[in-house]
């Protein structure tokens, strides 16, 4: 029984090279971050790439501490939660009803969907903070959750419908001659089928939400009660002197979510990024 190898051409090795150059250079800014919230500010800007001289590991302890970053981040991790679940609740069933509708009205309410995430969050700063005021929920978490939810639902809703669409039409038949109606039918079939893209918007969505600055400085402020991880983050230059190895930490720390988020969604969106390519 012979084995068949793989040829490695010219072309097979400049590829791999250029894999491994991106790669590096995406990991380049990790590794500084990493080794800049272990150093003092005279290591950071001397030896910037080198490794610490000595590790500083309360930059860790004192970054917690000097802003509250524990419930910063239990306020980020409330209102990415929130947002996460009132999202899917309103974009799952939206989808799938777009996804089945073959008329104008749908291909209509679709496209101007797709118009919706095209509007840039600050342009809207004004009209948010004025809506905010007007419905008595200013500086509140639960106006932020509305707000990620309602900018999350145009992209979440165009990414999902286009992959109930390529679900073959027989299912849904097949389930409504079983006797099941249009919401057995989506928990039954559609959403385990759509899981990978549920997942792939999941993951958008907790990054761009958790990430999201602007809107949580200006809506929910600066107070200590409410505010997020990344409005608290920033506090550390003011309030510390600028010791770029706390901010550096507490980036880090902020940084974990994500990429616990990533780890445990990984496998789904990577079926759904397959699926689109051999669909395609």
């Amino acid at each position: 029984m012979s084995v068949r190898r793989r040829k490695t051409g010219p072309g097979m090795v400049v590829s791999h090279v250029l894999v491994w150059a991106y790669a590096a250079v995406l990991a380049l800014p990790l590794y500084y971050l990493l080794v800049s919230s272990l150093k003092d500010n005279t290591e950071i800007f001397s030896s910037a790439f080198s490794l610490p001289k000595q590790w500083l590991w309360q930059n860790y302890r004192d970054a917690w501490e000097f802003v509250s970053l524990g419930p910063a981040l239990l306020n980020s991790a409330l209102v990415t939660g929130a947002a996460e679940v009132l999202m899917v609740a309103v974009v799952v069933p939206a989808a799938y009803a777009l996804a089945r509708d073959e008329g104008w009205a749908g291909r209509l309410i679709e496209r101007s969907m797709a118009l919706g995430f095209l509007i840039p969050g600050f342009a809207a700063l004004v009209p948010t903070v004025l809506l905010a005021i007007s419905l008595g929920l200013y500086q509140t978490r639960t106006f932020l959750i509305l707000y990620y939810v309602g900018t999350s639902i145009p992209l979440a809703v165009v990414l999902l419908t286009q992959y109930m669409r390529a679900i073959p039409r027989e299912l849904d038949d097949s389930a409504r001659l079983d006797g099941a109606g249009p919401l057995q039918a989506l928990a039954r079939i559609y959403l385990p089928l759509a899981m990978p893209a549920v997942s792939t918007v999941l993951l958008l969505n907790f990054i761009n939400v958790w990430n999201e600055y602007l809107i949580a400085l200006v809506v929910a402020g600066p107070s200590a009660d409410i505010r997020t991880a990344q409005v608290a983050l920033p506090t550390l230059v003011t309030n510390v002197s600028a010791q770029y190895g706390l901010l550096t930490a507490g980036t880090v720390i902020t940084l974990l979510p994500v990429y616990a988020a990533y780890l445990l969604l990984r496998r789904r969106m990577e079926q759904a990024l397959l699926s689109g390519a051999l669909k395609g």
